[in-house]
C-alpha cells in the first residue's frame, strides 16, 4: 500500500474529528508504530506532546456534543481539519522515508473529503432518519477513533 492511501484516510479522521487524528498519531509514535527518532518530529511521541494532544482531542469529542458549537464546515475549523489532516498526511510521510509534499496533499484532501461526507452523513441521519443527534455524534467518535487507530497500527 503507497504511504498516500493512510494519508488521505488519516486526513478523512481529521475531517470528522481534527484532533483525534494528531492524537492518533502521538500514540503510534509513543507505542512505537511509527518512527521519528532523528527528524523534527521526534517529539511527537513524548509523553507531553502525547498528553497534549490526548487532552485536546478529548476535550473536541466532548465540544461537538455542544448545542452551541459551530458546524464544521465554518471557516476556522474547516481550515484547522484541512491543516491538521495534511500534518498527519506529513508525519506518515516523514516516518516512512517518503515524499512529505504529496502526503500533505492527500492529507488535505482527505480531511476536505472526511469533514464534508461527515457533516452530510450526519445531518442525514439526524434529519432523514431521525436518529438523535447525540447517537449519531457517537457512533461518528466511535468510527474515527476506531478507523484512525487501525491506520496508524497497520502503517
Amino acid at each position: 500500500m503507497t504511504v498516500l492511501l493512510p494519508c488521505f484516510l488519516l486526513g478523512c479522521i481529521a475531517g470528522l474529528r481534527s484532533l483525534t487524528a494528531p492524537a492518533l498519531v502521538c500514540w503510534a509514535a509513543h507505542l512505537g508504530w511509527l518512527h521519528f527518532s532523528g527528524t523534527k518530529l521526534a517529539f511527537i511521541g513524548r509523553p507531553w506532546t502525547l498528553t497534549l494532544f490526548t487532552l485536546l482531542a478529548l476535550v473536541e469529542l466532548i465540544a461537538d456534543k455542544l448545542p452551541g458549537t459551530p458546524a464544521r464546515t465554518a471557516p476556522v475549523g474547516l481550515i484547522a481539519r484541512i491543516v491538521l489532516g495534511g500534518a498527519c498526511g506529513v508525519a506518515l510521510a516523514i516516518s516512512a522515508g517518503t515524499n512529505v509534499p504529496l502526503a500533505a496533499i492527500a492529507g488535505m484532501l482527505g480531511a476536505l473529503v472526511g469533514t464534508y461526507a461527515g457533516y452530510n452523513i450526519r445531518r442525514a441521519l439526524v434529519s432523514q432518519r431521525h436518529l438523535p443527534d447525540f447517537a449519531v455524534a457517537l457512533a461518528e467518535d466511535t468510527v474515527a477513533i476506531a478507523v484512525g487507530l487501525l491506520i496508524v497500527s497497520r502503517f
